[in-house]
């Protein structure tokens, strides 16, 4: 989900505006090939111990893995893929001679080890550590040699080895979640910053003794610019080489000269959270008349502009563990969903609203209110639900004013990773996290889903995890804590005069992180 602190810089990234000058504007010397990105997201931190680019693509930082254009693992500070032992509970990695980091200081073991142990670190605001629960120890008994200790076999582990890795000596006695690292980083990738003007702009210059090469341009300025009307202004103005729009306002660019649109595949899913304690929402035959009655056909070709494809449980079906017969209709099916609710004692009332036990079906429906998307999506279920009898009324606020309310009320929100699905699904779906924050807020509790999803992360075996994995859909396809509605694709609006872009299927998370500029030290832009 998008951080409350983000939304929250709207109103300075207005004034910024008009106080500002464009961040086109060219330093003198780099030549005028430095890339501007906007996006609608900006970090709370800029240090991977505290939740910054976990998953790789920070541009400011390496890991000890990395992904490339088909996700696909790849050594990086380490110099090859790390090992596994036969009993996958210890993982040695040995790292790539000569990195240093932007400070000119040389990239160790000891490195690796203060970056695990911070996020292991209770002290540490990380909400990684949840992450690294199967890590026991690390350590590293040579200089260039990291090992490994889990608790207990986890499948996906060398994914969790995209952490970025930050330099002991910059942090070592501080209070990590106050340091000024956390502003001004010092990492080992491509770029490193040079400011960072906050609900404004994120500077970066090339790092010059970049271990995989220096970059094929001067630097990037990503600008953190909320909302998505302002964007696409200021894309049509020139201000930015590529922007991330909204479906409905990057179509406003096809066609047009000198632009491109980049409709990029992800497992990025939006759908309608439903808290189980509601009287309404936690009602099993509203959720199953809501997940029979919305047209996500008509929202894919309607809000998506075609840039996306129905939603129907959190894997994605392009994954290998991906449950195929939980597939429905895509289109709406209003005779189902009002079976449903006339078999569960919902009755209509005069206004067209159900009524049971005196309650009318009734609940509110947030969405972010400068998420143009979420907002439409909130409308399109609203309309659907309403002919069906159950009366949704949509809110659009900031996110300081919906955190409060996710235990009561309805929510529009957005998740999904095309990495294992342990990442998001056992956070988002086990009764562990039921309650904390935007993990889990509707407080889903299910005892088969729990198992299989604790049953999935600790076996090794890909059948024996895909049997999990079908388990756990099938049976949250039972309870719908969620209706699903959508899988998006991404879509950027890119000026012709940029070369290099290389789309890969992207998660939830995609702004200054794992967005399409995720390799942009290749890009090049002519004059």
């Amino acid at each position: 989900m998008r951080s409350a602190r983000m939304v929250a810089l709207l109103a300075a990234g207005l004034v910024a505006l008009s106080a500002c000058s464009a961040p086109t504007d060219t330093p003198a010397g780099d030549g005028g090939d430095r890339l501007v990105v906007a996006t609608a997201g900006e970090p709370d931190t800029l240090n991977p111990v505290l939740n910054y680019g976990v998953d790789g693509g920070s541009l400011i930082f390496d890991g000890l893995v990395a992904r490339d254009d088909r996700n696909q693992l790849v050594p990086a500070l380490a110099r090859e893929l790390p090992t596994v032992s036969a009993d996958g509970r210890t993982v040695t990695a040995k790292l790539r001679d000569g990195v240093v980091f932007h400070d000119g200081s040389p990239l160790t073991a000891q490195d690796v080890v203060f970056t695990y142990q911070a996020v292991l670190d209770p002290k540490v605001d990380s909400t990684l550590r949840s992450d690294l629960d199967m890590l026991a120890a690390v350590a590293a008994p040579d200089p260039s040699t990291v090992v490994f200790t889990l608790e207990y076999a986890y499948a996906p582990f060398l994914q969790r080895l995209a952490l970025g890795i930050v330099p002991a000596k910059a942090l070592a006695g501080q209070d990590v979640n106050k340091a000024a690292f956390n502003r001004k980083p010092v990492g080992t990738g491509p770029y490193r910053v040079t400011s960072w003007t906050p609900g404004d702009r994120l500077v970066l210059a090339a790092n010059e003794r970049y271990w995989g090469g220096r970059p094929a341009n001067s630097g990037v300025v990503v600008a953190f610019v909320p909302d998505d009307n302002v964007r696409a202004q200021r894309m049509r103005a020139g201000e930015f080489d590529v922007a991330e729009l909204a479906p409905r306002l990057a179509s406003g660019f096809d066609g047009r000269s000198g632009y491109r649109v980049e409709k990029v595949p992800t497992a990025d899913y939006r759908g309608v959270m439903l808290p189980m304690g509601g009287p309404v929402t936690g009602d099993p035959a509203v959720r199953k008349a809501l997940h029979a009655a919305v047209d996500r056909s008509a929202m894919v070709a309607g809000v998506l502009g075609g840039a996306g494809e129905p939603a129907f449980g959190p894997i994605p079906p392009t994954s290998e563990f991906a449950e195929p017969s939980i597939v429905g209709k895509p289109a709406a099916d209003p005779a189902a969903a009002t079976a449903a609710l006339d078999a569960a004692g919902w009755k209509p009332g005069p206004d067209g609203v159900r009524v049971k036990d005196g309650r009318p079906a009734a609940f509110s429906l947030m969405y972010p209110a400068t998420d143009s998307l979420r907002k439409e999506l909130a409308l399109a279920v609203t309309a659907d639900a309403r002919k069906v009898g159950i009366k949704i009324t949509p809110e659009g606020l900031t996110w300081d004013a919906i955190t409060p309310r996710m235990k009561t009320d309805g929510l529009v929100m957005g998740f999904g990773t095309p990495y294992d699905p342990d990442f998001v699904s056992f956070k988002l779906f086990t009764s562990t996290f039921a309650g904390q924050g935007f993990f889990n807020p509707g407080s889903y509790r299910s005892a088969v889903v729990d198992q299989a999803l604790r049953d999935a992360r600790a076996n090794a075996d890909p059948a024996a995890r895909k049997a999990a994995y079908a388990t756990f859909q099938k049976q949250l396809a039972t309870d719908l804590p969620w209706v699903f509605l959508t899988y998006l694709q991404h879509t950027y609006v890119v000026r012709d005069a940029v070369e290099g872009v290389a789309p890969r299927v992207e998660p939830h998370e995609h702004d200054v992180a794992n967005s399409l500029w995720w390799n942009i030290h290749t890009w090049t832009k002519t004059p």
